[in-house]
């Protein structure tokens, strides 16, 4: 009876770590949306003397569609990574954490007119981050052709 207890209070304590889908996804007025003030966010659309959130813009050569079926080929090499929106300058990923099943809210934006991948990755739930969402985004990038 004691174990019946613990696997179930443990079952639903995985499944409440997920949180709910975001409602500031997307592109507004050629932007992503901007990262909450909690540290467990990265994005190209911050202020560059933000270190905390900050990081630059990856310059590309190619094309939009190009850029996308590259990235997309990327991010489905992932374990735990689902495509939820695939458009022609546009991908929202969700990424979950193996042991307690946090999701996290990866967006990449293909800014064709200035040549530049745009991204923004946050933890859905919680503070801190231990830094996974700014390394996921630095091996998305790693070795990225566009």
């Amino acid at each position: 009876m004691k174990f019946c207890l613990l696997t179930i209070s443990f079952s639903i304590a995985l499944v409440s770590c997920t949180g709910t889908r975001p409602q500031i996804l997307g592109i507004k007025e050629g932007r992503l949306y901007a990262c909450p003030k909690t540290p467990n966010c990265v994005s190209s659309f911050e202020d560059p003397k933000d270190s905390e959130h900050f990081r630059e813009a990856l310059p590309f050569k190619g094309d939009a569609k190009q850029a996308i079926e590259n990235l997309k080929k990327k991010i489905e090499s992932y374990p735990r990574a689902e495509i939820i929106t695939l458009e022609s300058n546009y991908i929202y990923a969700e990424f979950t954490s193996l042991l307690f099943r946090f999701v996290d809210d990866v967006e990449f934006y293909v800014d064709e007119k200035n040549k530049k991948l745009h991204f923004r990755s946050a933890s859905r739930l919680g503070k801190g981050d231990l830094g996974v969402n700014r390394k996921r985004i630095e091996a998305l990038l790693k070795d990225l052709e566009i």
